[in-house]
């Protein structure tokens, strides 16, 4: 038996519906963010960052990209024979084959994975969340607490507080209440989907729960609830930088053009604190005479002939003589033909828009979907 301390779950078989046709056949970790990342890039280099060398990703919906885009888990540092990074999927049993029926479902049915390496804690992660996160410090304040289980908590706009679990805590941050996507919320601490957890007490927990027949199999709902019921010592670590879920259409656009701010809230820039992903190993760019790029994201592979004004473009994009992308983000592998003009729209990987097509709302409102619902895979 490998002795780790800690061993890190990454939730990543989300569908990601209200992203509408960017997953319909992707796991919204999967989903393009930021120019040349995925969305799980994050929580794999905050692993990666922290010096946590043992991750589990639980994959379910369209696995397909995001297994290709980890692989053996070498750009986060984790292709290692003693940890490392590895995908868990649903399997068969005994018992037959299922999928799983929700998140502490997941979890208990690795728990094998997890006493593999016999940790004293263990950190649960969502894998659709944009941060940069030291999830040692974390665990730092989970042993002075002497907690059996800490969240990672943030703020969150009050009208945001019905899609959040949220926490009521005493002024040492000690939970006595959890509301999971109250109606009529009593603050806006809300959960970050962020657990340390005492691996023992989990287990213990897991086990139990998978024996009630009324469980919805979620932690929200039911783990954190039933321990806090039971007097267990939780703790609400506060975390004050850069969190967004990028769950929606809006939110993802948001945050993309977040990242072209003089002083952007999430910087890729810190040398410190890299954010690591697959590199695709495509040629530099090519921006011509007649290009006019202002305040813009421009990666490699791509082909720039016409203008590109406050928006992300992905790698191996080839944008047109007279083209116009204004305010969007422009997956990989899309042409944008001459002429064509883009306002204020997101366009999905390997898509066309022909010579001429005027895309979007001109007047900068709505935001504009454009997506062939390919498999996501663009390396």
């Amino acid at each position: 038996m490998i002795k780790k301390e800690m061993v890190a779950l990454i939730l990543a078989g989300g569908q990601g519906s209200r992203l509408k046709g960017l997953t319909k056949n992707l796991a919204k970790p999967a989903v393009p963010f930021g120019g040349k990342y995925r969305i799980i890039d994050f929580p794999l280099s905050n692993c990666s960052n922290s010096g946590i060398d043992t991750v589990g990703i639980l994959t379910q919906y369209q696995p397909l990209a995001l297994n290709a885009h980890i692989g053996i888990g070498k750009p986060w540092d984790l292709d290692r024979t003693r940890g490392g990074v590895k995908i868990l999927p649903p399997y068969m049993s005994e018992e037959g084959g299922r999928w799983f029926k929700g998140t502490s479902n997941a979890i208990f049915e690795n728990i094998h994975f997890v006493d593999t390496y016999d940790p004293e804690y263990v950190l649960i992660l969502s894998g659709d969340h944009i941060y940069k996160m030291d999830y040692m410090k974390m665990l730092k304040y989970h042993k002075e607490k002497k907690s059996e289980v800490t969240l990672g908590v943030i703020e969150v706009p009050w009208e945001d507080t019905y899609r959040f679990g949220i926490l009521n805590t005493e002024e040492n941050l000690k939970i006595y209440e959890f509301d999971e996507k109250p109606k009529n919320a009593k603050n806006n601490l809300a959960s970050m989907g962020i657990y340390i957890f005492n691996w023992k007490k989990l287990k213990e927990y897991l086990i139990k729960d998978q024996e009630n027949p009324d469980t919805n199999y979620d932690f929200g709902k039911d783990i954190l609830p039933k321990m806090l019921n039971d007097g267990n010592d939780m703790y609400a670590y506060a975390f004050d930088g850069y969190w967004r879920d990028v769950g929606t259409l809006e939110s993802l656009w948001e945050g993309n053009m977040e990242m072209l701010e003089k002083d952007s809230p999430l910087n890729i820039h810190d040398r410190t604190w890299k954010i690591y992903s697959r590199n695709a190993n495509l040629p530099p760019q090519i921006i011509t005479n007649n290009a006019n790029v202002k305040s813009s994201m421009i990666n490699e592979g791509c082909y720039i002939d016409g203008e590109v004004n406050k928006s992300v473009i992905f790698p191996n994009v080839k944008v047109g003589k007279n083209a116009q992308i204004i305010q969007s983000v422009i997956m990989p592998n899309v042409v944008v033909e001459d002429n064509a003009v883009i306002y204020k729209s997101i366009i999905g990987t390997n898509s066309v828009i022909k010579d001429g097509s005027v895309v979007g709302d001109k007047e900068l409102k709505e935001i504009t979907l454009i997506s062939n619902e390919d498999n996501g895979l663009f390396e």
